[in-house]
Order: structure tokens, then sequence, then C-alpha cells
């Protein structure tokens, strides 16, 4: 099976029939490329430093270096890819200041989300409870695949619940720097238990129409991962 003929589903999993489903849409080559090589960048599948060959990716895909090309620009332009003219193309390392930023425009909008769900009442957050229950039932399998991803859904249910789902888009779209030392840091011990229990918290809270406490709930959560970048960049310097 070629790439052109190949679709993506509403959660980013490749799909080879698009008869299973009627969410799956059809994206450019180009963008399903970068959507790919995005994937296993933040999952550090491909590693700061690892090089890459535009017409390696054109021969593993099936397709022309015109898509190729294109994917590979809008990830320089996102910070992921490290390009040198006439030489080669690498995987940037994480740029932590970019994280910072990132996050920063995250708690921004998170806050406000959650401050708009407490007027809202308990049952605006009905499709984060069920992904909440799914991402507890996913702690106990093996790898944190599922769970990393579930994490995503939650979050971005929380932002289509209040009406700003295009900015959760926008966000995550630059998101690639933070997300990485994210996964950084997820298999330390105790780390999936603890975005849990924030989960837990940040609903809970939104039910009982608490604002100062999802709020609190909510920096608590999000100042998790760069609360460690220290330890992080010790463990992992090659990275940064």
């Amino acid at each position: 099976m070629t790439l052109q003929s190949m679709e993506i589903d509403a959660d980013g999993q490749w799909m080879a029939d698009p008869a299973r489903s009627p969410k799956i849409r059809r994206i450019s080559a180009s963008e399903q490329i970068h959507s790919a090589l995005r994937e296993r960048i933040v999952a550090l599948e491909l590693a700061p430093g690892r090089g890459l060959s535009r017409q390696e990716i054109a021969e593993y895909y099936g397709v022309s270096q015109t898509p190729v090309r294109d994917a590979m620009l809008k990830l320089e332009e996102e910070g992921l890819l490290t390009v040198y003219p006439q030489s080669k193309t690498e995987v940037s390392k994480i740029d932590i200041v970019h994280a910072r930023e990132t996050q920063f425009l995250r708690l921004s909008l998170e806050l406000e989300v959650a401050r708009k769900l407490c007027l809202a009442g308990p049952d605006s957050v009905a499709e984060a409870r069920k992904i909440l229950m799914l991402q507890e039932e996913a702690v106990g399998e093996e790898g944190l695949e599922r769970f990393s991803r579930l994490d995503w859904h939650f979050h971005r249910a929380l932002c289509e619940a209040a009406g700003v789902v295009n900015l959760w888009s926008l966000i995550t779209s630059r998101s690639g720097h933070i997300d990485r030392l994210r996964n950084l840091n997820l298999p330390d011990p105790g780390k999936p238990a603890n975005i849990l229990h924030y989960h837990q918290l940040i609903l809970s809270a939104i039910a009982a129409g608490d604002v100062a406490a999802t709020e609190a709930a909510v920096r608590g959560h999000l100042g998790g991962t760069l609360s460690q970048v220290e330890d992080i960049i010790a463990r992992y310097p090659q990275f940064v």
C-alpha cells in the first residue's frame, strides 16, 4: 500500500480501510509525512542529532521528494529539524527556552479553560471523565504510548468543552520541544500516577465549581515537567 492511499483517523492512527470509520479524512502526502515524522520525533524514536535523508524518506513512503521536502520544511519551522544547506538535516536538540514559552501559552489557555468549565458545570467535562477512565486502565499496560495519547485527548477534551479547541491545536502544533521533555520525564517512577492524580483533582474541582482549586490543580499539573528540567538535562545531556 502506498502512502497516498492511506488515511488518518481522529486519534492520529494509521488506517488502511477508509470504510471502517466515518471520521477519517483525506489529507495530502506531505501532511501525512509531516505527521508521521513529527510523531516519531516527539516520541524520541528519532532522537535529537539523528540525521534524516530526504531521498531515504521518499523511498520509504513510496513518494517523490517533493512532499518530503514540504514536510521537512514545516518541521524546520516548528524547530524540530535543523537544516544545514547543501550539507545535512538533523533532528534538532530540545530547546528549553522554546519549551518554557510554549508552556506559558498552554498554562494561560488552560487556566481560562478551567475557569470557564467551572462556570459551565460538571456535565461539561463528561467526555474528559470518560478519557480519564481509559487512562487509568492504560497505566497497567506495558509501555506508555496509549497513556500518553490519552493524556493529549484529555486536555483536548477540556478545550473542546470550553469551545477553544482551535487554540489547543495551535498551541500543540508548537509543543514539540516541551512534549519531548515530557516523554523523557514520563517513565520516571510515579509520574503516570501523578498525572492521574492531577487529572482527578481538576475534574473534581470543576464539578464542585471551585475556580481557585481548579486553577491550583492546573498549575500544579502543568508545572511538573519544567520543575524537573535540570534533572532531565543532567540525565540526557545529549538531547539538549
